[in-house]
């Protein structure tokens, strides 16, 4: 499955239309985030900024995807290649939780997945500003933090 990628002005551009049309239309849509932990078993673990929407947010990476076409392991898979470009099969993947949301406006089920990085190396595709390996959440100091990384890493899993 092929999917387009904005550059970060456009993605800017169309966020809030989009969020304004998810309120009025409610649509149901399915979306997977990684938690990604360092490959040197120190416990560090990857958080992105997103470069639209709320850039100053860290959360983590990831995406929608259609089940129709892949599952939550496959999307999040293909999701980490696109916007990090490190490669993990989809069985590196483990589900932690599958939350329904209405976050957005839209009826979204979202799966939280975790896999070891392959490398601590990353390449950020235009979707996003920024990506750090933290061991804390409270090492981003006062910027504002994803409910579901915070969910993440919270996961006793």
């Amino acid at each position: 499955m092929r999917h387009i990628r904005l550059p970060a002005p456009i993605l800017r551009l169309v966020a809030p239309g989009m969020r304004l049309w998810w309120k009025i239309r409610k649509p149901a849509t399915f979306g997977v985030k990684a938690l990604l932990l360092h490959p040197d078993g120190s416990g560090r673990f990857l958080v992105v900024r997103h470069s639209y929407s709320d850039p100053s947010r860290w959360g983590l990476p990831g995406g929608g995807y259609k089940p129709a076409g892949e599952s939550p392991e496959q999307a999040i898979s293909r999701e980490v290649a696109e916007e990090l470009a490190l490669v993990l099969p989809a069985e590196a993947f483990t589900a932690l939780e599958t939350v329904a949301t209405t976050l957005e406006g839209k009826r979204d089920t979202l799966t939280i997945l975790r896999a070891v990085a392959p490398d601590e190396q990353v390449s950020l595709s235009p979707e996003l500003a920024e990506a750090r390996w933290i061991d804390d959440v409270r090492q981003l100091g006062s910027a504002p933090v994803s409910r579901w990384l915070i969910a993440a890493v919270s996961h006793p899993g």
